[in-house]
């Protein structure tokens, strides 16, 4: 029994045995020919030159300064850690503004025994503070300098809004970009971020035999990397220059489209200098920014909503005749309000004497609002949110920029989803001239002003050409009364060149003919954050109403859009207006107009 015992305990252990063998020699060969491979041969990725952003004239947006990193061999901490601190002294030598400690902080954070490779210490160095320092530094067998670029923005806050800044990656963006965790940075706002993708290039590589001390001896192969992708983008930059000088002083928006969708200009005013984020912006930077009360920060352009105020009655309009149930044929008499309901709430217009009988046109015109009352009762609110959805107002406008906001264009389902109430009827009055929840973008306003001048609603776009691609316009086209249409238009027309005009006085002696609509629309609240750090001057001009004036050119062959916001500016003709002007005069005057500059002669 015990010899029987003996001999299955030995079978079974040479069973194992033999089996362990097989297992290495041959089930395991491929993994262990592989892992042996990895110990003579390394693959070194080659970095992309990230794209440049210029504009229609190709002046440069964002580009990239030639500098140089610096790293350290591996390995130098512990028993070697006489040589490190000579080669960080060595570098802080040359470039006293480098912290010893912190050199010394970032190379022990990165250095382990299982890495092989060259530590970066230093991200990037420019080529003049580099190139005295240079042939000192590279005869140190431990440092490793390398070319490097740099993200810069030569337009500074001009476009900040549109261009947006990179940043440093975080380890949730290396897990899911390989380029980004090779290069290190990534696009964070803007353009940057939206074509990222495109302007990071892909990365290439060197595949070379190495030594067992991990000296190259010779190269297997190498690909370049994907790189330079440019993105040429619509934009005007001498155009968005001149509309941040026209702001300084106050807050707002304005946008500047063709028809057809491409951006001349888009200005979120104030705004910053996007230089701060590329390296890391400091936390007193930081603060400044998100303490402004003008908030500079925020991109208005997109996801900036405001009341459209008295800019929405030309869609109003349409949205009543498309319903049905209200005629734009029917005149509407204006005493100055209306009542309704039991308890007779008055609703007044802007004009307590009244407008007298009031046709579409002059209700465009004069702004009156009793006129939109009356039809908006017609019509409920249901058929004015749809309609209003399909002019673009509350909807996004699929713009090629991140962070878009839709607004608001409310109905019933709406308010009992988000506040679980009922309608009244009430709030259809005051929606129908663009207060209550009412709330759009600028762009949202600046490509339904397309519509209203083109019958096209275009899909707005900063990018003309990426990489090799140009990009062609788009719009969505719907059917709409063409003689109440044409109604607006003349309303429109009368808004900016006739003496009962709200915006005649800024806007009728232009060398082109312009049509628009102003808009006035109150400010509902200010944030209790906000309300609590203001002084009381502060607080009695944050309670004021913002200026709109959305208007288009040349009047009988639309070519262009200019939408002015100013925040807390009061009457749109008055602060919008002076703004909108001025951009049509430096439109005229560099070539946007030409073929129609004889059209008022």
């Amino acid at each position: 029994m015990r010899f029987t015992i003996v001999i299955v305990v030995f079978t079974l252990f040479w069973i194992m045995l033999i089996s362990r063998i097989y297992e290495i020699s041959i089930q395991s060969n491929e993994a262990y020919e592989a892992l042996a491979q990895i110990n003579v041969e390394r693959k070194y990725y080659i970095k992309p030159v990230r794209g440049e952003i210029l504009d229609r004239h190709h002046k440069l947006l964002a580009v990239n300064d030639i500098g140089f990193s610096i790293k350290l061999a591996p390995h130098l901490n512990g028993k070697n850690s006489d040589n490190l601190e000579k080669t960080i002294d060595i570098i802080v030598k040359e470039f006293p503004d480098l912290n010893k400690t912190k050199l010394l902080n970032t190379y022990n954070k990165k250095n382990s025994a299982y890495n092989h490779r060259f530590i970066p210490i230093v991200d990037f160095i420019s080529y003049d503070h580099m190139i005295g320092a240079y042939p000192k530094l590279t005869i140190n067998k431990f440092l490793k300098i390398e070319s490097e670029t740099k993200r810069q923005y030569p337009s500074g806050s001009m476009a900040t809004h549109i261009v947006g800044y990179v940043g440093r990656s975080n380890k949730d963006d290396n897990e899911k970009d390989e380029v980004v965790a090779r290069v290190g940075v990534v696009g964070r706002t803007g353009l940057e971020q939206q074509y990222n993708d495109v302007l990071q290039g892909k990365l290439g590589y060197r595949l070379v035999k190495v030594s067992a001390t991990n000296k190259e001896v010779a190269q297997i192969e190498k690909k370049e990397p994907l790189e330079d992708q440019n993105l040429i983008l619509t934009i005007d930059l001498d155009l968005q220059q001149k509309i941040n000088e026209l702001f300084v002083g106050q807050s707002g928006v304005a946008v500047v489209m063709h028809v057809n969708g491409d951006i001349l200009a888009a200005v979120s005013y104030p705004s910053y200098d996007p230089n701060l984020f590329v390296g890391g912006i400091s936390s007193k930077d930081w603060k400044a920014l998100i303490d402004d009360f003008n908030h500079p920060f925020t991109n208005k352009i997109v996801s900036g909503v405001y009341p459209p105020g008295s800019t929405i009655k030309m869609g109003m309009a349409l949205a009543f005749d498309r319903s049905g149930r209200s005629s734009l044929d029917q005149s509407e008499y204006c005493k100055g309000y209306i009542t309704i309901g039991k308890n007779k709430h008055k609703f007044r217009c802007w004009s307590k004497y009244g407008h007298g009988t009031v046709d579409l046109r002059k209700a465009i015109r004069e702004s009156c609002d009793v006129y939109f009352y009356s039809k908006s009762l017609q019509a409920g609110i249901g058929a004015m949110s749809e309609g209003l959805n399909l002019l673009g107002l509350g909807v996004k406008t699929g713009v090629d920029l991140p962070g878009e906001k839709a607004g608001v264009i409310p109905n019933k389902e709406w308010k009992m989803k988000r506040y679980k109430q009922s309608w009244y009827r009430g709030e259809t009055v005051i929606a129908s001239i663009g207060q209550g929840y009412d709330l759009v973008t600028p762009l949202q306003m600046a490509r339904y002003t397309a519509f209203l001048a083109t019958k096209k609603l275009p899909t707005p776009h900063f990018a003309h050409q990426i990489a090799e691609k140009i990009v062609e316009p788009t719009y969505q086209t719907f059917e709409v009364n063409n003689h109440h249409l044409d109604t607006i238009r003349l309303g429109m027309y009368d808004v900016c060149n006739t003496p009962r005009g709200t915006a005649t006085a800024t806007m009728s002696r232009l060398p082109i003919v312009v049509a628009g609509k102003t808009g006035t629309s109150q400010v509902v609240s200010i944030p209790q954050g906000e309300k609590r750090r203001m002084l009381e001057s502060q607080l009695d001009y944050y309670s004021r109403s913002h200026a709109w004036l959305t208007t288009y050119a040349p009047f009988k062959d639309p070519k262009y859009v200019v939408t002015v916001l100013v925040e807390h500016g009061g009457h749109g003709g008055s602060t919008a207006g002076p703004i909108a002007a001025e951009i049509y005069k430096w439109m005229a005057k560099h070539g946007y107009f030409d073929e129609a500059l004889d059209e008022k002669k």
